[in-house]
């Protein structure tokens, strides 16, 4: 199969690539490299460095004529996105559009998109998680400009008959992560611990996050090329993780010999945010197989 991902030089994207091509597809890789790594790209596959809102996308994607696009490239950063909603905008919503209307020039067959979970569903109070029938309450322009194209595929879908699947994620770590990324906690503990300097966590630590290994969301990505056809699909554990209990685990796997600082919480940050996954479960048959344990022992072994 012929699969185009946007995004494939960055954390996630890239372990998708990897993934695909291991099992045997044609990949080509479309990324700018503002946050993506030249590191992170896979020799076998074809690399266009360009952005997704040049209109020059329309001629890559007739020139490799792929059957899928798997659509990761965004601006991830939440902070950034508050700060600068239009830019986020620009990026995010009309470079998704420009895609799209490539897609249909190239007559692609199918979208993957990684969308968000936690942030698009906000506060999460109830014990098993939030479903993908949850009321929406996005509180940054990130989370907003992901529902905004999530619609778009429905669009698309019912006008132009591009199939989609989206697959909203939790806070996906492990190799190759980088601090900007809804689970950016990670990254940042590892390499303040790696230093032998003490992290610092915001409020009482007590923040839940349903935090999931890559290699678990690679899996569902491989399983999306051919199943989930105009559905939409939550990718996490169903457990809720505490920031506190996330410095634990590191510190016993690094050995660290400090403590942590705690300082004033930020504004907005959301307490609990956890996914309900039984749909995805009970339509695709994917479930997570890597536990907080040893997904951090994973990403502590391949980052020091």
């Amino acid at each position: 199969m012929k699969i185009l991902v946007t995004g494939g030089a960055g954390f996630i994207g890239s372990n998708i690539v990897d993934s695909y091509i291991e099992a045997g597809h044609e990949v080509a890789i479309l990324d700018n490299l503002i946050t993506g790594k030249k590191e992170n790209l896979n020799s076998k596959a074809k690399f266009y460095q360009i952005d997704i809102r040049d209109q020059k996308v329309a001629d890559i994607l007739l020139d490799f004529k792929p059957e899928i696009v798997n659509h990761l490239a965004a601006q991830i950063d939440v902070r950034k996105s508050v700060a600068d909603p239009a830019f986020t905008e620009e990026v995010n919503v009309l470079g998704a559009i420009n895609l799209l209307d490539a897609a249909v020039k190239a007559k692609v067959k199918k979208i993957v998109f990684s969308s968000t979970g936690g942030a698009l569903y906000g506060e999460i109070p109830e014990k098993e998680g939030a479903d993908e029938d949850h009321k929406l309450e996005p509180i940054s322009p990130y989370a907003v400009t992901k529902k905004a194209t999530e619609m778009y595929l429905y669009f698309y879908h019912v006008t132009y008959g591009i199939k989609f699947t989206v697959l909203r994620y939790g806070n996906v770590y492990g190799p190759r992560q980088d601090p900007l990324g809804e689970a950016g906690v990670i990254a940042i503990f590892i390499g303040k611990l790696n230093k032998g300097e003490n992290p610092t966590i915001f409020g009482d630590g007590k923040q839940l996050r349903d935090y999931v290994y890559v290699k678990d969301v690679y899996q569902a990505n491989l399983i999306a090329l051919t199943k989930g056809d105009n559905g939409i699909y939550n990718v996490g554990t169903g457990i809720g993780t505490s920031v506190n209990e996330l410095f634990d685990h590191l510190k016993n796997i690094m050995k660290f010999k400090g403590t942590v600082n705690y300082a004033p919480p930020r504004a907005g940050e959301l307490f609990r945010s956890v996914l309900n996954c039984k749909k995805i479960v009970k339509d695709l048959g994917w479930k997570p197989t890597v536990d907080m344990a040893r997904g951090l022992e994973l990403t502590v072994k391949a980052t020091t």
